[in-house]
């Protein structure tokens, strides 16, 4: 009879700590997060998500990565009333989501501070309105190859470059017989913003509210551009490229400069066998000017976990965690102090990676409004012919 009892109290005391334990589980808040992101990319995300998971053992985070078709899948999940809580987004879509009222305002909320660079909040923004704090910025500066350089006893580019003085370089660098352009050529407006902006153009006015692409202004940078191409020859065409990407010409040492932005130095760190570095864009009429885009995290206007929510976003916003992703080389951070850290400039190539953010005090955060998707579609249907002349 006093085993039966001793069981019984075993039993009893198992039966309380399982319980309990489930109670435990149970009480966790869970919080959908989403995002895109290479490989390299998630390989630092997923030991941030776990060491915030320690720090707040009440928080469970569920992790959505979709690599392919982000946006067009973040669709659904609204559609559906399904959105996740955090949402990793870009400047790009913000005003469609925040104008359909989707997205939390972030305005006044205590995750803004001083120390993130004023412009990627602005891209960030939508009528005034803060709807995702940045995690990083991406500018554009000319990769340039310094043994062609060097090889031609030419100046390197630097802040004082002019336009024309750019067309003389990438004409001293072209070789025809060793099929060697001096400028890369990509029909995706996101290339040939910097040439219409720094003209004072553009494809959307500042507010976002009227096409200026048919401007003078935009004109003559769409003409200095298609000329690179089409007139000097300095540039290659669809046919002389094939399928070969710009950043493989580049590495195969066909082209002298290469205009892209930071998201290229770890490629171009680990497999060219040359010596390069970067300068900033030419400058036009209006000087050298070019896209600012930001990506960061939002939050879902419809969350039930809007303080877990900001709870996360300001551990994934911290100094801590962005220079983790700097460390990789695959952005440029958008808190000052992480970006001014022995992270961001750690030394390796480029040699001159300050002007990744000197770049930004004169870039100028991209124009945008809820149809700039379709607006970009029609500019790149407008644009073919004038690109193509001679294809």
């Amino acid at each position: 009879m006093k085993r039966n009892a001793i069981k019984i109290i075993f039993l009893s005391l198992f039966l309380i700590a399982f319980f309990c334990g489930c109670t435990q589980k149970e009480t966790k808040t869970v919080i959908q997060f989403s995002s895109w992101g290479s490989k390299s990319e998630i390989d630092i995300l997923n030991p941030i998500l776990k060491d915030f998971e320690k720090e707040n053992p009440d928080i469970k985070i569920h992790f959505m990565h979709i690599p392919q078709n982000y946006f067009q899948k973040l669709h659904l999940l609204f559609a559906s009333n399904t959105a996740p809580d955090v949402i990793f987004i870009n400047n790009l879509y913000l005003p469609i989501y925040a104008n359909a009222g989707k997205l939390e305002d972030l305005t006044n909320t205590d995750l803004i501070d001083n120390d993130f660079y004023p412009k990627s909040l602005e891209a960030l923004s939508y009528n005034g309105k803060i709807y995702a704090i940045p995690r990083d910025i991406s500018n554009l500066v000319i990769f340039y190859n310094k043994t062609l350089f060097d090889e031609k006893n030419l100046k390197y580019p630097d802040k004082n470059t002019t336009f024309e003085d750019f067309l003389k370089l990438t004409q001293e660098l072209t070789d025809k017989n060793e099929k060697i352009f001096g400028i890369s050529f990509e029909e995706d407006p996101l290339f040939y913003l910097p040439y219409l902006m720094s003209e004072g153009g553009g494809i959307l006015s500042d507010d976002g509210s009227e096409n200026i692409l048919g401007s003078e202004n935009s004109q003559r940078g769409i003409k200095f551009y298609s000329n690179l191409r089409n007139k000097y020859h300095t540039a290659p065409t669809n046919s002389e490229t094939a399928s070969v990407t710009m950043a493989q010409m580049f590495l195969q040492g066909k082209l002298a400069m290469h205009l892209s932005g930071r998201w290229l130095v770890p490629k171009y760190r680990e497999t060219a066998d040359f010596d390069w570095d970067i300068a900033p864009f030419p400058k036009g009429t209006k000087g050298s000017i070019v896209p600012l885009d930001a990506s960061g995290w939002a939050i879902s206007s419809e969350s039930k976990h809007k303080q877990e929510a900001i709870k996360l976003i300001k551990y994934l916003s911290s100094k801590e965690s962005l220079q983790k992703f700097a460390s990789s080389g695959l952005i440029v951070p958008a808190r000052i102090d992480a970006a001014n850290s022995k992270y961001f400039l750690d030394g390796k190539k480029p040699k001159n990676a300050q002007i990744f953010l000197d770049v930004i005090n004169t870039s100028k955060p991209t124009p945008v409004n809820i149809n700039y998707n379709e607006i970009l579609d029609a500019t790149k249907q407008n644009l073919e012919s004038e690109f193509n002349k001679n294809n």
